[in-house]
């Protein structure tokens, strides 16, 4: 019997590897001899970079890099078992968290940082960068991304602009002329689950810029700022970015890397299970069991678990998924339509969020152990009744 084990992590309480290791401990309970394979996942956002790192036997890289203020903070991207992808999440650089409350401010934040990552990577002679965007404390349409790899901004005298969203609405001529060489030679490949445009309504600055700390007021500037972005990007370099379905992700800089390295906006759990080769993993699985720390309505848009039972049904037919949740949310049904047989919740009783989260690990091997007995007494009916 084998068993593809195949998580999220749970957010706060245990990686996806971590929810691997428990979910075969009480599986072995039951199966002792059955084959357990690991595959810890992703979707792009917070956590992917050990998921692939766990799940390719690769590194994580450390890198000082230029935080959301100008300050010098503690990034990190992954390389993959070969050497050949890294695996970056703008938010290790640029995220939200970097930032305290009282100070955030998108009128003014970079993206620098994840440009100064992507360097390091072009260092390493990676022949691909798999870009997560998500958790974002910028809304400057990946100019600072652009400027650390030679992208140079200017305003009507020449001048440099300077770094934040605020300053591009001074934008008259981007000049592409040093932007690294390098770049030519890699694919990039974006890890993206939201469709909001560049500017308008339902923008980077309108629907995300109120979580980064922008005011009304900001919104406004903001947007008319990434308007004017849109339109010198276009002119420049002949590239549409304000309409396009996912350039408002990560305050713009999904507009970023497609202006500016040519990068390919894709389903995030998708692109995770193509980097760490999950189908040659699933293709004879018996079961797989995945899950993350909440299931609900939500998770069918674009989640791991979701993408998990969609790809394993696509290359092993009708292998049964079972997804184990830290809890479960309003109309987590939904999931049933989408490759997922059935729903646990580990949490058995009522308790605080602290002591879930600090009995994860314990509470995921029960949950398994119980998944399991339940399962081998299936086994035992179906042998009785062919009798």
């Amino acid at each position: 019997m084998k068993i593809v084990i195949a998580p999220d992590s749970f957010k706060e309480s245990m990686t996806a590897a971590e929810v691997c290791k428990a979910v075969e401990a009480g599986f072995r309970k039951v199966f002792k001899d059955a084959e357990y394979v690991y595959i810890p996942v992703g979707d792009g956002g917070e956590g992917t970079v050990q998921s692939v790192v766990d799940a390719t036997g690769g590194e994580i890289v450390n890198v000082r890099a230029t935080g959301p203020l100008g300050e010098k903070v503690n990034a990190f991207y992954g390389l993959t078992g070969d050497g050949k992808t890294a695996v970056i999440e703008m938010a290790a650089a640029s995220g939200l968290h970097l930032v305290p409350r009282e100070m955030r401010n998108p009128l003014v934040t970079s993206t620098r940082g994840t440009g100064e990552l992507i360097l390091d990577a072009l260092d390493k002679k990676v022949e691909r960068i798999v870009l997560g965007l998500g958790g974002s404390a910028t809304n400057d349409g990946g100019a600072g991304m652009a400027s650390a790899l030679g992208v140079k901004f200017l305003d009507v005298n020449g001048e440099e602009l300077p770094p934040g969203g605020e300053p591009l609405g001074e934008l008259l001529t981007i000049d592409v002329s040093g932007i690294d060489k390098r770049l030519k030679s890699v694919k990039v490949d974006v890890a993206c689950d939201v469709t909001n445009p560049l500017t308008g309504p339902l923008g980077a600055s309108a629907v995300f810029g109120p979580q980064k700390g922008a005011t009304p007021e900001m919104v406004g500037i903001l947007d008319n700022s990434l308007k004017r972005y849109a339109e010198v990007v276009e002119r420049n370099l002949g590239v549409e970015v304000d309409s396009l379905p996912g350039a408002g992700a990560a305050g713009g800089l999904g507009a970023g890397v497609v202006a500016f390295l040519d990068g390919k906006l894709q389903s995030g759990i998708d692109l995770v299970l193509d980097v760490i080769g999950f189908e040659d993993a699933v293709r004879d699985a018996d079961l797989v069991i995945t899950g993350e720390g909440r299931i609900d309505f939500q998770t069918v848009h674009g989640k791991a678990p979701v993408g998990v039972a969609k790809r394993a049904k696509a290359v092993a037919g009708e292998v049964p998924v079972v997804a184990i949740a830290g809890s479960i949310g309003p109309d987590y049904e939904a999931v049933f339509e989408h490759g997922i047989d059935a729903v646990f919740s580990v949490v058995n009783g009522v308790v605080t969020l602290e002591e879930a989260l600090a009995n994860g690990s314990v509470n995921v091997e029960k949950t398994a152990e119980n998944i399991a007995r339940l399962l081998k007494m299936n086994f035992k009916t179906e042998k009785a009744d062919t009798k």
